[in-house]
């Protein structure tokens, strides 16, 4: 094994932890541009227009899009510049724009989940009443307020550094949420249109009917056209629409979304996530999207697709919290150096007993004012990784786990090195011959502990971090004269 002077006398410094060092300081963009694309050389990523890869990660909220709450109507208006503000503060860039489907799914374990009132697709107009107590829906009138609210929201998170998933439907609601009051626009009894497809029929290709595709398209065409032009857009088809039956519908989806976007200035990227429940991550990777949520916890990068590793899919909450806040941003980090990006299901302000408790807790007694603070671990590890990203040349960086005894490796060899070792211990890494600077970050604290310049001869060198616990290893060459 060889092993420089200079690498030896890092190991000899003191190894007790006081916590201390410098903040880390964060590097973000400040508008999102694009329109994104995925890298041909480096497929793990996305590149904007002017080729810099683009790593995403960040929190979603089910109310960053639709008020919701526990009233008819919910009476707290969901505060989205505030919203965007805590993002930009957790270096974050990427949230799912959420949707709905049922406007009252009220009866569901969610204690947020009530919508009556609010801009919808389609346009409420009656006469008669639906299910659920208000209008009936028209297919064939598209609620312009919808359409407004989207669009200005994309705008705010763009001119903020945010990319944004818009997503097309929510088809776990018409899986498991309806109910005798759930005011489904797809149900006879809820429409003017005359059109019958219920529960999960509007994404079920041997279920739905030619009128309910076409009143879903125009949708579709309608929400494209509202914001082609924005850089900062990506499309999910559905969150959590069922296997086997989803399938071709999903795939429908997409074509047509890409097939309609070809005609236009701008093509965006369009994803699918995993279907739930029956699905498989295989089906993500065979299909014709350009990125996918799988539910693996550790994902490999595929050949083609850009993978956005979403706790939603692929770490229940209550597996969160039995893992700790070191399971989590071990968690974050591991996939950050298998070549993944990153997405949180953030609870955000919403009281749910046992997985989130915000601080001031409002006049709707199930949204707090203050973010539960015990969810910072998790998003403060995805701001790290952010800045990490943004400091690299990411199109050349690629998962590299032969390189490190942890195997936790994200290297372009010769060129940069960065290596999570979850457990206090030493740690090996392959390093090409070079000058390097290196950089030990405590993710625990987010501060770097120790930073300076060594000189490595070419083959395996060994590492412990000057503090305990998990640690983050950065090197990157030094340009030689």
């Amino acid at each position: 094994m060889g092993r420089t002077l200079l690498i030896l006398a890092v190991l000899s410094l003191p190894l007790a932890c006081d916590r201390g060092g410098t903040p880390l300081v964060p590097v973000r963009d400040k508008t999102a541009t694009g329109p994104l694309r995925i890298n041909p050389k480096n497929p793990r990523y996305f590149v904007n227009a002017t080729g810099k890869a683009v790593y995403l990660t960040g929190s979603h909220t089910w109310s960053n899009l639709l008020d919701r709450g526990t009233v008819k109507p919910p009476n707290i208006v969901f505060d989205y510049a505030n919203y965007i503000s805590w993002m930009v503060s957790h270096n974050l860039n990427f949230m799912r724009l959420w949707t709905a489907e049922l406007p009252n799914s009220g009866n569901t374990g969610d204690p947020y989940e009530n919508f009556v009132g609010l801009p919808w697709k389609w346009s409420r107009t009656g006469p008669e009443t639906a299910n659920d107590g208000a209008p009936r829906f028209d297919f064939n009138k598209l609620d312009q307020d919808y359409f407004d609210r989207v669009r200005t929201r994309v705008i705010e998170a763009r001119d903020n550094g945010i990319y944004v998933s818009v997503m097309l439907f929510e088809g776990e609601e018409w899986q498991s949420e309806t109910n005798p009051n759930d005011g489904n626009p797809f149900q006879g009894s809820n429409n003017i249109n005359g059109l019958n497809c219920p529960k999960t029929c509007p994404t079920d290709t041997a279920l739905i009917s030619e009128d309910a595709w076409n009143y879903e398209t125009a949708y579709i065409r309608k929400l494209v056209d509202n914001v082609n032009d924005l850089d900062n857009v990506l499309y999910e088809v559905s969150n959590e629409a069922g296997a086997p039956y989803s399938d071709s519908w999903q795939r429908s989806v997409i074509t047509f979304v890409k097939q309609y976007e070809a005609e236009k200035p701008k093509q965006h990227p369009v994803g699918m996530t995993f279907q739930w429940v029956g699905g498989s991550d295989l089906a993500l990777y065979n299909s014709n999207a350009d990125w996918v949520s799988p539910q693996s916890r550790f994902p490999r990068a595929q050949v083609d697709k850009v993978v956005i590793n979403d706790t939603d899919h692929s770490y229940p909450w209550a597996d969160l919290k039995r893992a700790d806040h070191l399971g989590q941003r071990s968690w974050v980090w591991k996939n950050f150096t298998l070549g993944n990006n990153i997405a949180f299901m953030d609870p955000y302000l919403v009281v749910w007993p046992g997985r989130n408790s915000p601080t001031g807790v409002t006049a709707d007694a199930n949204i707090g004012v203050n973010p539960d603070e015990y969810w910072e671990t998790i998003r403060n590890a995805m701001g790290a990784t952010l800045t990490y990203a943004n400091r690299m040349n990411l199109a050349e960086m690629a998962p590299q786990p032969t390189l490190s005894s942890t195997n936790y490796c994200l290297a372009h060899p010769g060129s940069e090195y960065l290596v999570y070792q979850p457990v206090g211990a030493f740690f090996a890494v392959n390093i090409l011959p070079g000058r390097y600077q290196y950089e030990w970050l405590d993710p625990s604290t987010n501060r770097v502990a120790l930073s300076g310049m060594l000189t490595v001869s070419g083959g395996t060198s060994s590492f412990t971090a000057p503090f305990k616990g998990d640690s983050v290893l950065y090197l990157h060459a030094l340009a030689t004269n």
